[in-house]
């Protein structure tokens, strides 16, 4: 069964870091081009950072690019977002979820293409 699973989400103070995983069963990520994307309450679901395959590529939207830093570790099969300078306005339940294709193509806004895979979500809170 191919599962996607996020983890690492909390509650911090504004200026403060977290890190999430996405681990996988049932399948290696490092295979796979990887993003992540968050939900705002009461808003669309939106991109924030993507992973290609074998060349790692990167790939970050505007409102956290400076700041956020996703990375592969293959040997725990997990991909990683680094989240440093965390703002009030990147509360949200953060997903992973397998791309299908080119990282631009999930990442704009709005999004030309939707991932089919998603795990079920970490919620990350900035609040003071």
């Amino acid at each position: 069964q191919v599962q996607l699973v996020e983890s690492g989400g909390g509650l911090v103070q504004p200026g403060g870091s977290l890190r999430l995983s996405c681990t996988a069963s049932g399948f290696t990520l490092d295979k796979h081009t990887i993003g992540w994307f968050r939900q705002a309450p009461g808003k669309e679901r939106e991109g924030v950072s993507c992973i290609t395959t074998s060349a790692g590529s990167t790939y970050y939207t505007v409102p956290v690019k400076g700041r956020f830093t996703i990375s592969r570790d293959n040997a725990k099969n997990t991909v990683d977002l680094q989240m440093n300078a965390l703002k009030p306005e990147d509360t949200a339940v953060y997903y992973c979820a397998i791309v299908g294709g080119p990282c631009s193509d999930y990442l704009s806004s709005p999004p030309m293409r939707v991932p089919g895979i998603w795990g079920q979500g970490t919620q990350v809170t900035v609040s003071s």
